[in-house]
């Protein structure tokens, strides 16, 4: 446990103030395991509910100058030190609130923006975002480009004062709830592929912009996929250098990374599973307790690597844990955990995941999910979604392996990957069909 300093111990009193008259009332759930999520909406309205609930707790920080504490104050900001930050996620982790999804999307824009936007963008788009009064998604990966993102074909040729983008995005969360979007295009097909992009800003009501919601496994539709036709931008959306895309969306997705990877304390899950295993008479059970075991000892790992980059970041020092291992590690025993909860609930989760959980896309809303009707069936939906969502930890803010290729070149100083086509014009590079 990291001491706090006397200007710490101060700072978290008044954090703790704070929330103790606010957060209640934006307090969906007693269970923080279970606001954890925009993944577990069935319904539109859910999903929809879900994300004004998000704005309003946002609003309710920025209102009370408490959102973004170490932005700059010219962009809305308190202009705090790092250490702020995280002395309030440690206070707000004991609240079953958050800005969920919203949150994600200010922590990948907001920085993205500040390095490398104009004024007029930063002035136009930082205090609202800060706010949640727009709503932003991410239109970066493609169905031939999601871990090779630098292999994106949706184009966009310039006519006039605007760009002409057409295109598929895939995997785009929340784009159907959202006002904006930060788009990733090919602007010149015969530079090298990580040269050819840039990073645009669209308005999400633009004619010729087509979200559509895919159902998943669980019954939620949270992610999209994003049809652009002839869809119109004005240059000036253009972030950073035309052709010079690639920069800021290294930012962002940095910044996702670090957002999904310090996302494990926000609940105690092995505290969960150990209660959920006494309930169920399994925890005297071997294989059961070896992996109560294991999960208890990822969680401490976790913790202490999670504290070791607090203490540097308070220190004013580069993290001595690379974000990278902070991720790979968490989605893998988010996974396990799920795996190991279902288990213990045996035939009781397969029996409920036929019923409520395993699901064909709805044709109309009337056929969606159905929310579970009795506590025991939330509990079994709650740990049956944390399973079924194994691959979103695994895949989502870049896949395991790209980490791993990441903390092989990074932190250990081994050769990167050899890149045959790095020089090669994007066009006459090799793509999936």
């Amino acid at each position: 446990m990291i001491s706090d300093t006397p200007q710490e111990a101060a700072f978290r009193q008044k954090a703790r103030d704070f929330l103790a008259q606010h957060a209640p009332a934006h307090t969906a759930t007693a269970s923080p395991a279970a606001a954890d999520t925009t993944q577990a909406s069935h319904t539109a309205q859910a999903e929809v509910a879900h994300m004004d609930a998000c704005r309003a707790w946002q609003r309710t920080l920025y209102d009370n100058g408490w959102a973004g504490l170490t932005w700059p104050r010219e962009f809305g900001g308190q202009g705090g030190p790092a250490w702020q930050q995280i002395i309030f996620n440690e206070e707000l982790a004991h609240y079953g609130t958050s800005a969920g999804f919203l949150g994600s999307t200010i922590g990948m824009v907001g920085p993205a923006l500040m390095a490398h936007g104009t004024p007029d963008q930063q002035q136009r788009h930082l205090p609202p975002l800060l706010r949640g009064d727009i709503v932003w998604c991410q239109l970066f990966s493609e169905p031939e480009a999601g871990s090779d993102l630098a292999n994106l074909r949706t184009q966009a040729v310039l006519d006039g004062d605007e760009w002409v983008v057409n295109g598929q995005k895939v995997w785009n969360s929340s784009a159907h709830l959202s006002d904006w979007g930060i788009l990733l295009v090919r602007t010149a097909p015969d530079a090298p592929k990580h040269k050819g992009i840039t990073f645009l800003l669209v308005d999400m009501k633009t004619p010729g912009i087509e979200p559509r919601p895919l159902r998943q496994i669980t019954g939620a539709a949270h992610f999209n996929e994003v049809f652009l036709n002839d869809v119109r931008i004005p240059k000036e959306n253009v972030v950073g250098a035309v052709n010079g895309g690639w920069a800021p969306a290294r930012t962002v997705l940095a910044n996702e990374s670090m957002v999904i990877g310090g996302s494990s304390a926000r609940f105690d899950s092995c505290a969960n599973l150990i209660a959920l295993a006494q309930k169920h008479s399994q925890n005297t059970l071997p294989r059961i307790r070896q992996g109560l075991a294991q999960c208890y000892i990822r969680e401490k790992l976790l913790t202490w690597m999670g504290n070791r980059v607090q203490q540097d970041i308070r220190q004013g020092r580069r993290p001595s844990v690379d974000g990278s291992a902070l991720k790979v590690f968490w989605s893998e025993s988010r996974r396990d955990k799920g795996q190991l909860a279902v288990s213990i609930l045996g035939a009781k989760s397969v029996a409920t995941a036929a019923r409520e959980a395993i699901v064909v896309a709805p044709a109309t809303e009337a056929d969606a999910v159905a929310p579970p009707d009795t506590e025991a069936d939330e509990e079994i939906a709650l740990w049956q979604t944390e399973m079924l969502n194994r691959f979103w930890a695994s895949i989502g803010g870049g896949t395991d392996e790209v980490h791993r290729n990441n903390m092989a070149e990074r932190a250990l100083g081994l050769p990167r990957d050899l890149r045959v086509d790095k020089d090669k014009p994007w066009r006459e590079t090799s793509r999936g069909m």
